[in-house]
């Protein structure tokens, strides 16, 4: 019965998201800004849960999305907010001007109409405590390896 479960979770996201396995090894295209920018990168668990997971990525969808969140993000100065998953675990990439100020933007964000609300409905998919702001959640990550250019 769990396996059935899944496999139908599996068609269910693979019909609605069409491209989404051919695209994953043929890359993802970047926005061109037209000035220098910095990236964040940051992780964070989901519960390992299939319903749940495919729940995430649904209220992550182009239709799903709270435009609010879209413009707070926004509003705070980032250019650009990615996701990608692998398993359970949730990538972030944050593109940025270089004079960003992360802990300043993260302080705004967290005040800005409907960003706990937000906070709060995702934190039902997402491994961290009540009430937690995105800043508590996400892990920032330490580089360690770039082509050296």
């Amino acid at each position: 019965m769990f396996f059935l479960r899944i496999c139908l979770l599996i068609c269910i996201f693979v019909a609605t998201n069409p491209f989404i396995f051919i695209t994953m090894t043929e890359g993802y295209k970047v926005k061109a800004y037209g000035q220098p920018v910095k990236r964040y990168v940051q992780v964070m668990d989901l519960k390992d849960d299939a319903e749940l997971m495919a729940r995430y990525r649904k209220a992550h969808s182009r239709e799903e999305f709270w435009n609010e969140i879209k413009e707070g993000i926004q509003q705070v100065g980032i250019l650009e907010m990615e996701l990608y998953i692998v398993g359970n675990r949730v990538v972030m990439i944050v593109e940025t001007p270089l004079d960003f100020d992360w802990d300043s933007a993260m302080a705004r964000l967290a005040t800005l109409p409907r960003q706990q609300e937000w906070e709060d409905y995702v934190a039902v998919f997402q491994q961290c405590k009540a009430g937690e702001t995105s800043n508590e959640k996400w892990k920032m990550t330490e580089r360690c390896f770039y082509l050296y250019d």
